[in-house]
């Protein structure tokens, strides 16, 4: 196919070849192929047919390729058993009646989708997760002394370092991966039949249960305690989940970012790279698009997790409902994917203007001392330091004044002052000096998250 004649921009502006291998229509295919493979050696185990006939259909389901089985579906209106059909056409008639016996569509389809998507967890997403938390601990190491202003509510707080802002990144991206690979390898598979209580298996089989695990092990799964003709569907539900609460926490970085770029604050630049442009009527501009286009993805695919939850309903012990919905899946996963390499990209080569950013704390340093002086007066036995300080911030705004100069200058502060140690008054001399423990607890929450690549 011409890439211009696609529709979905995921098979063009943001195309990844990895994927493919894992989310693409040919993958699907291939893996349910897999499935019917390890289904025939199986029953050769279990003496239902020979392991001869057991390896020309594995050997077939090698060789069958997805135009083939689109072409099948297009005849017989039916995908698994176009499936089903193209094996067959590639064996010999003895062998014919061991291909897909016992099983119903969704032992192929719900344990191939669940393989793929482990596969696609533990080979791509978590690999990337995890090489981006390593480029957030050495940011966040690297700048674990640069002094930044604090901001809530959009406006200046107290002093913490840039490194502090990016371990809060650190510890969530860490546990938010943590959950997918729990997620992704929870996954289960089924060989239960037409409703799950394993009807057909029992004709052959005194304990078919023993049977799907037997299946399920050479694919590396297992199968839930329950299932009806689908696998329990919170066990997709709780790997998206966990994908797309992942991406609310790189959109977040992305827009922290994004707004640190703002021409006001100007504290952390997106490299320029070669020959790049920002603007097609404005020569000089710099704008950080590869942030704004992580938030973007966000804004595309985090809605989508309502239509899985609305997957998870299937009435009694199966419809079609989600037959077309939970195809896009596959989309949420690569779109994510797509955002976390290039938010990686990014995030390594990021400008850091150290000037820039004692620069925006400088001008809040006159009043960054009222939250340390209020603590530090009301623990020395100040009745009413809040109200006292608070007074003191407006008169020296009203007067354009230093708050240090004003409260230096204040006879009710003074008795109080001879009771400050000489570490409490240095942090009132210089606000720089206010910043807690960030330097700290930026190396501990590294050190804790570094233990995640042992």
């Amino acid at each position: 196919m011409n890439p211009f004649d696609n529709i979905s921009p995921l098979d063009t502006r943001y195309y990844q070849k990895a994927v493919t291998k894992y989310l693409s229509e040919g993958s699907r295919i291939r893996y349910q192929l897999k499935v019917e493979a390890a289904l025939a050696r199986a029953l050769a185990r279990k003496k239902i047919c020979s392991f001869k006939i057991a390896e020309e259909i594995a050997r077939a389901c090698e060789a069958v390729t997805p135009e083939e089985v689109y072409k099948e579906e297009k005849k017989i209106n039916h995908d698994i058993r176009a499936v089903v059909n193209c094996i067959r056409n590639r064996i010999d008639h003895s062998s014919k009646p061991f291909v897909h016996l016992g099983a119903t569509s969704y032992d192929i389809i719900s344990t191939a989708e669940a393989l793929r998507f482990k596969d696609f967890a533990n080979s791509l997403l978590i690999p990337s997760l995890k090489e981006f938390l390593r480029t957030l601990i050495d940011l966040a190491l690297r700048e674990k002394n640069t002094i930044q202003i604090g901001r809530t509510h959009g406006r200046h707080a107290v002093p913490i370092t840039f490194g502090f802002a990016m371990a809060e990144y650190v510890s969530r991206l860490g546990r938010r991966t943590q959950m997918i690979e729990e997620k992704a390898n929870a996954i289960r598979g089924k060989f239960s039949g037409a409703v799950g209580a394993y009807n057909s298996m029992s004709l052959f089989f005194e304990d078919p249960e023993k049977f799907e695990v037997e299946i399920l092990r050479e694919l590396g799964l297992k199968p839930s305690t329950h299932s009806t003709q689908i696998v329990e569907p919170e066990f997709i539900v709780d790997l998206m989940h966990a994908v797309v609460s992942t991406f609310g926490v790189i959109a977040n970085l992305a827009d922290d970012l994004r707004h640190l770029q703002r021409s006001e604050i100007n504290e952390v630049a997106e490299e320029f790279r070669g020959a790049q442009v920002g603007s097609s009527t404005m020569p000089h501009k710099r704008n950080p698009w590869h942030f704004e286009n992580v938030k973007s993805f966000y804004k595309e695919f985090m809605p989508r997790m309502f239509t899985v939850y609305l997957d998870q309903i299937s009435e009694h012990q199966r419809d079609l409902s989600n037959s077309a919905s939970s195809r896009f899946n596959v989309e949420m996963l690569a779109g994510f994917l797509f955002a976390v390499d290039r938010l990686n990209r990014y995030v390594k080569s990021l400008i850091v203007d150290k000037r820039a950013m004692k620069r925006n704390l400088d001008s809040s340093k006159d009043m960054i001392i009222a939250e340390p002086l209020y603590l530090l007066l009301a623990a020395h036995g100040h009745n009413n330091a809040h109200e006292a300080v608070r007074r003191a911030t407006l008169y020296a705004q009203k007067q354009g004044k230093p708050l240090k100069e004003v409260v230096l200058a204040t006879p009710d502060f003074q008795q109080f002052f001879d009771k400050f140690t000489k570490e409490q008054m240095a942090i009132i001399n210089d606000p720089e000096k206010y910043i807690g423990i960030s330097a700290r607890k930026t190396e501990n929450v590294c050190e804790y998250w570094e233990k995640f690549f042992n």
